[in-house]
């Protein structure tokens, strides 16, 4: 608290604008940013998880049918 009066002081004697949390990340706690950021990659991970794993199914389904396919072409052929 005394850390940002002084800021302020500062800014009104220099004629400066007061810093604020949205000029840096390095005005925000260190533990919230690391949550931060250990929030947004585990949701990240997650969505390409999703991704993966409906790619693999469609992969499957992929696989599956042109391998029956082929099996009946030869089959009929």
């Amino acid at each position: 608290m005394a850390e940002t009066c002084w800021f302020v002081l500062l800014a009104l004697l220099t004629n400066t604008p007061v810093p604020t949390m949205l000029d840096s990340v390095a005005d925000y706690p260190r533990w919230l940013v690391a949550l931060c950021v250990a929030i947004v990659l585990a949701a990240v991970i997650w969505v390409a998880l999703k991704i993966l794993k409906w790619t693999l199914w469609l992969l499957l389904f992929a696989v599956m049918i042109a391998g029956v396919g082929t099996a009946l072409w030869l089959a009929f052929r």
